[in-house]
């Protein structure tokens, strides 16, 4: 199993020719990113067992095809995705561990996916399902595939997901529109900063796989994304919001994927990444007052990625906090073991067990 550190050190022989390059790192930039210590004995024997439910909760609900989701998310590969990392995030990989058949299940139902007349392009929409953003599940199945990348022993299944995962970020590189980001669909003329955090990460994750992204789109989704900062003069000083012009305001959600989104690209020392953890602190969370509101997971599951790459105060206020608040949740709301908000149940029990589980440190993009 490659680690992320194998993964940098694979990204600076070759892939540097011509207009070609690797995703900047702090690593690559002579940088130290935190080293993972603060995280010594923060995932409670509680917090552990919330997991081991949840984990429990998906195995027992993955269907044949080996996909997740509920109603109409049912076969959605940006669920089934995250579902897979988070078995991967408790260190269960293809074939490997005690779940390791589900995540073999996930690989070969995302890889599946892959559409006939677009290549590439991973999303498979339900015909009951009217719109659901397909980019979003390009982007975190090509995460997903990024990081299960180099931890598949089989040598033709190997083969064919770095060829679909090629494929992937040519589409992502490919459908960048002209203001820098991303939107719902690959011709979108249009970004926000939702679509535009997944296809990033999938590129950061796709590099450390020693897959080449150019230099050039890097630097245009760093422009897009700090052009939906508010300025130092604001009110909402630091916060994101959705669109760089226009839309929704900036909140906690657009906020935490906006300064992910910065250290995907590779900004790890940068006013606009200070600012953004600043507004983010101001969301802290607080025991039993979780709001189960459509953003709950998806805000707290960026928010928790960016204290973790911050480290230091900001990952030891914010991390037991964000647990002891999931494992409330879990124990006051549901007896099955999963977590539940307006998506699905397979949806926010992911996102739970991938938060509690950032401390093992085991999926590559996280590791340090």
């Amino acid at each position: 199993m490659w680690t992320r550190r194998q993964f940098l050190v694979c990204g600076t022989g070759s892939l540097f020719a011509g207009n070609e390059l690797p995703l900047r790192g702090a690593d690559d930039a002579g940088e130290k990113l935190p080293d993972g210590s603060m995280a010594k004995g923060m995932i409670t024997p509680v917090a552990q067992q919330a997991i081991h439910d949840g984990l429990k909760y998906l195995v027992n609900r993955q269907e044949k095809d080996g996909s997740f989701g509920t109603g109409q998310h049912r076969g959605n590969v940006a669920i089934t995705s995250l579902a897979g990392l988070a078995f991967m995030a408790g260190g269960h990989y293809p074939g490997r561990g005690v779940h390791g058949q589900v995540v073999q299940r996930v690989l070969e139902f995302v890889l599946n996916q892959e559409s006939t007349a677009r290549p590439g392009y991973l999303y498979n929409r339900p015909v009951f399902q009217q719109h659901d953003g397909p980019m979003y599940s390009h982007g975190f199945g090509t995460l997903f595939l990024a990081e299960v990348h180099g931890m598949v022993q089989d040598n033709n299944l190997r083969e064919r997901l770095r060829n679909t995962l090629k494929r992937a970020v040519d589409l992502i590189i490919a459908s960048q529109n002209p203001k820098g980001g991303w939107r719902y669909y690959p011709d979108s003329k249009d970004a926000d900063i939702s679509v535009t955090i997944c296809q990033i990460m999938a590129l950061r994750a796709a590099r450390n796989a020693c897959i080449s992204v150019p230099k050039e789109s890097v630097d245009r989704c760093i422009k897009y994304v700090k052009s939906c900062q508010e300025p130092p003069s604001s009110r909402e000083a630091g916060g994101f919001r959705y669109m760089a012009q226009g839309g929704q305001p900036p909140a906690f959600a657009r906020t935490a994927a906006g300064v992910v989104a910065l250290y995907c690209a590779g900004q790890y020392k940068d006013p606009a990444v200070d600012s953004g953890l600043r507004y983010l602190m101001q969301f802290k969370p607080k025991q039993y007052y979780a709001r189960a509101d459509l953003h709950y997971f998806y805000g707290h599951y960026y928010a928790a990625q960016a204290m973790w790459t911050a480290g230091g105060n900001y990952w030891a206020e914010w991390y037991p906090a964000i647990r002891d608040e999931l494992v409330s949740r879990a124990h006051r709301f549901r007896s099955d073991g999963s977590w539940s908000d307006q998506v699905c149940t397979h949806y926010a029990t992911a996102m739970a067990c991938i938060i509690l589980q950032i401390p093992n440190n085991y999926l590559p993009i996280l590791q340090k």
